[in-house]
């Protein structure tokens, strides 16, 4: 999914949009710079809202060569025309997903911060690994109050282990993003620290592909 060194964006949708309204927000954010996927993460509503939003933001991420991913449900996700599905571990089984989407569908598999989650799902085929969340966030919540949070060294083992991109999640901004880029995460994955920037959507894209360019002319 990512076949250069270079850090890149994995947008993910707020909780709660208005497909119309936002289609115009993330054309603004998409074409502001460099942006690897879009994760179209809606909880909580039915799936009539669910495609409706999937076939109004699709051709605004695909038109500009960006994938769209759709959370938890590969079969939406087939019905829709995204370009692949990511499944957390309570959602459906990476098995499932392959079969129902088939082996040219983006596949992507929460780990959280175990190694073992994800060794297995590269040894199955997963086409990344999401660790985290590395911060508090509202829609990452660490729940459990005895749950650390991902340590960056799962990525540096990660990265010198397995060919396999990673993405890191998780209360990720503009300001606490450059350790995670320097432990070699391969995608950040944000929500709220692109949607809820103060200077706006586009303004947030710009600045973590500043950070990111930085990085790769000294890595």
């Amino acid at each position: 999914m990512n076949d250069d060194a270079r850090c890149r964006l994995y947008l993910i949708t707020p909780p709660r949009i208005e497909p119309a309204s936002f289609a115009d927000r993330l054309a603004l954010a998409l074409d502001a710079g460099d942006v690897g996927c879009v994760q179209l993460r809606l909880k909580d509503v039915d799936d009539g809202e669910i495609r409706r939003a999937a076939e109004r933001l699709r051709p605004v991420a695909q038109d500009r060569g960006v994938a769209l991913i759709m959370n938890d449900r590969p079969d939406l996700a087939a019905d829709t025309g995204c370009d692949g599905v990511h499944v957390g571990q309570e959602d459906a089984s990476y098995d499932d997903a392959r079969a129902l989407l088939g082996g040219d569908s983006i596949v992507g598999v929460t780990c959280k911060n175990s190694r073992h989650l994800a060794m297995e799902a590269a040894e199955k085929g997963a086409d990344y690994v999401a660790f985290g969340p590395f911060f508090d966030s509202a829609t990452k919540p660490r729940t459990d109050p005895a749950r650390k949070p991902a340590d960056l060294e799962i990525l540096r083992w990660w990265g010198e282990m397995m060919t396999v991109p990673c993405v890191a999640i998780g209360g990720i901004t503009v300001e606490n993003c450059p350790p995670l880029v320097e432990a070699g995460a391969d995608f950040l994955a944000v929500v709220a620290g692109v949607w809820g920037h103060p200077d706006g959507p586009a303004a947030a894209v710009k600045a973590f592909n500043r950070v990111f360019d930085e990085r790769a002319a000294v890595a």
